[in-house]
């Protein structure tokens, strides 16, 4: 079953981002375009609109007495195994309210010096969204991309709080975990809805009992805080940052925090702080049922494709039949773990972060017709982060507890989820049910939300590029609006086209852009679009 408010992976300038499916508030919506064209959930009945959030406001510039020790700390670098690459660890505190070295965290940082021809500009802090996405994998991996930047500045990443090397959350064994993914998070009876959640529950009470003291200090505003603390020890006066995704939340928030900090700045694939978890939801339906739409248009002008040849409305018809089929019997996979209709349909979820992935769709759509589950299976472990040794990797654990602190849930109750089911099919026939019922899983989280929304201003800070992609799936095209719109220096940067974020995912337009920025600080033409 999808996890509910997760920024997903795909492509980016240096790795796979994400934004997994979100779940925390439920909405009304009747999906209307935009001026561009691009579709939105909420209508009428809209929860938030961005104008009235609150305003976050920034920290004090001088660094309080009780934290100097946190800013004064000088790292101790050595090999990390990649050629190339330093690692060290960064010492913050679990509270920065009640900062105490018997509490404090250990964080894990890597860099990647600039190698020239050039002079060094500087540190480039990078991180791929999530949240719960490993900074560090996403450096060691694509850092070489794109050369021209990598060879001005040292490129620098650090895991957040409760995520891979940073003392990552845990929550369940890996058995467990095979077991949770495959509940039906589309219960036609009491019964099946008592089984969902019996397993949110049994989450969240494994995450309680394995990671109880990070579950209230893993927050988004406490990660860009740790930011800070990391600019220092690089002897940096500004941040200067590429986010994607999730990763633009935590680089607008930084801004927020610390706007006479803030350097050259991209954030790629834009969330809108200012929205609440409602709107959130309904958009982010909207989003992957525009993206399936997209995906469905140019499947029906192929001779093979496994949703017939008709329009895409018939072929969210046949998928829906399709997932219907699995719910009663599930396709073989030559394992002991049956494709069942969650793991197809998040297996189909997955591959609408990356157009490049419809080939594959199409073929494996094709094989669970047939009545073999097992492609669908790969691109739904894809998803989960599951390594053919059936491990998992820390995201799924660490993204709930970000999103359940970040935001109040979605709903409270399963009444709450049925009276929203009518609103979520509207926003997509296909996916509505999945997303409306993973939406409750932060009602059973055992930590308290310590955020709520707000709009970023930044006021004083240094232009700010936003990029969005018009048919974003994760993160629709309308966020990325409402984020430039708000920032006082923002600027935003479009791509028309598919898939999730824009940054090294082939549009020269867009890469030649941002590469500019970085390298020379001039800031994209008010309103450009890119193809």
């Amino acid at each position: 079953m999808a996890t509910s408010r997760l920024l997903r992976p795909a492509a980016a300038v240096f790795a796979a981002t994400a934004l997994l499916i979100s779940g925390c508030s439920a909405g009304s919506s009747s999906p209307d375009p935009d001026a561009s064209g691009v579709a939105r959930g909420g209508g009428a009945e809209r929860a938030a609109d961005d104008g009235d959030a609150p305003v976050l406001n920034p920290l004090p510039t001088a660094v309080p007495g009780n934290l100097r020790p946190y800013y004064d700390q000088k790292l101790s670098w050595h090999d990390c195994g990649v050629a190339g690459f330093e690692c060290a660890t960064m010492k913050a505190p679990l509270d920065y309210a009640k900062p105490g070295a018997d509490t404090d965290l250990k964080l894990a940082v890597a860099r990647k010096k600039a190698t020239g021809p050039g002079s060094r500009i500087g540190s480039l802090m990078v991180n791929p969204g999530g949240p719960g996405g490993s900074a560090i994998d996403y450096l060691t991996q694509y850092a070489p991309q794109p050369a021209a930047v990598r060879a001005r500045y040292d490129m620098v990443a650090m895991d957040p709080r409760g995520v891979a090397r940073s003392e990552p959350v845990e929550c369940l064994s890996d058995k467990q975990m095979d077991s949770y993914t495959q509940t039906d998070a589309t219960p036609d009876n009491p019964a099946e809805v008592t089984k969902l959640t019996r397993s949110y529950r049994a989450f969240a009470k494994g995450c309680q009992a394995r990671s109880g003291k990070l579950l209230g200090h893993v927050s988004t505003i406490e990660a860009a805080r740790d930011m800070d603390v990391l600019r220092a020890v690089l002897g940096d006066k500004k941040v200067t940052f590429v986010g994607a995704s999730y990763g633009t939340f935590l680089g607008a928030t930084y801004a927020g925090l610390y706007p006479s900090r803030v350097g050259r700045m991209v954030l790629d694939g834009a969330m809108n702080p200012a929205l609440d978890s409602r709107t959130i939801n309904i958009d982010q339906t909207t989003g992957f049922n525009t993206a399936f739409k997209a995906f469905a248009d140019d499947c029906v002008k192929k001779k093979d494709c496994p949703l017939g040849t008709k329009n895409a409305e018939d072929a969210g018809k046949q998928l829906s039949a399709l997932f219907k089929k699995l719910d009663a019997h599930p396709a073989e996979t030559g394992q002991a773990r049956p494709l069942t209709e969650s793991l197809a349909t998040t297996g189909v979820i997955a591959a609408m972060y990356d157009e490049q992935s419809w080939p594959l769709l199409r073929e494996y759509l094709a094989q669970a017709k047939a009545g073999d589950g097992r492609g669908l299976l790969t691109l739904s472990d894809s998803y989960y982060e599951r390594d053919l040794d059936g491990t998992y990797a820390n995201q799924m654990y660490a993204n709930p507890a970000v999103n359940c602190l970040d935001l109040p849930s979605t709903f409270n109750s399963p009444e709450q989820v049925r009276a929203a089911l009518p609103n979520f099919r509207k926003a997509s026939p296909v996916f509505g049910d999945q997303f409306a019922w993973s939406a409750l899983n932060c009602a059973y989280w055992p930590a308290k939300p310590t955020g709520t929304r707000h709009r970023i201003e930044a006021k004083g800070a240094a232009p700010i590029v936003v990029v969005g992609t018009t048919r974003d799936p994760a993160t629709p095209y309308i966020w990325a609006k409402g984020l430039a719109d708000q920032l006082a220096s923002g600027t935003l940067l479009t791509y028309v086209g598919d898939g999730h974020t824009a940054y090294g995912r082939g549009s020269d337009c867009i890469d030649s852009a941002i590469n500019t920025y970085l390298l020379d600080g001039t800031v994209p033409p008010k309103n450009k679009r890119c193809t």
